[in-house]
């Protein structure tokens, strides 16, 4: 088979792990697919190197809060440049400690992806070259982009909510 696509992807995910899978689903046409942690790292080596997929870009990785279930996910979107097919990749770590091994030896550029989820989300990449904060300062002993923070000075008087919608 020559190229990639959404289709390739879910084959050839499911001919060697498909019991990582969690879910799947493509909303908004982009195929989006929850994996257990424990072999993110393999996982994306594999589909790197799949003849079927070749997903061989790093678009994005980030992390996202859900305090409702008290994770962090981890979310990884890969591309093959060639075919212009795109694949999300989601693992959820617990919150209270978020760690996973860093995927810079595939690709150098997750550096600064990795220190930018663990500035703001606090995940742990163990591995990684130079996992420090990258925005914040190094004394900062919060993760601001957890919705554990409120948005505002809840002590502010010289503010009216009605102005707000509130």
């Amino acid at each position: 088979m020559e190229g990639s696509t959404q289709d390739n992807v879910i084959s050839a995910l499911k001919e060697k792990y498909e019991d990582q899978i969690l879910h799947m689903d493509t909303p908004y046409n982009f195929l989006t697919i929850s994996l257990k942690k424990e072999k993110i790292v393999e996982i994306i080596q594999y589909l790197y190197n799949h003849p079927d997929t070749k997903l061989q870009y790093l678009t994005t990785l980030c992390g996202i809060h859900y305090p409702e279930l008290n994770q962090i996910a981890v979310m990884y979107q890969l591309h093959n440049l060639a075919t212009n097919t795109r694949v999300r990749l989601k693992i959820f770590l617990s919150a209270e400690n978020p760690v996973t091994p860093t995927i810079t030896p595939i690709f150098s550029g997750a550096n600064w992806l990795e220190r930018e989820t663990y500035d703001f989300y606090g995940v742990n990449f163990v591995g990684h070259p130079n996992l420090k904060r990258i925005l914040n300062v190094e004394d900062m002993i919060i993760f601001p982009l957890r919705k554990e923070y409120p948005l505002e000075d809840q002590r502010r008087e010289d503010k009216n909510d009605t102005m707000f919608g509130r």
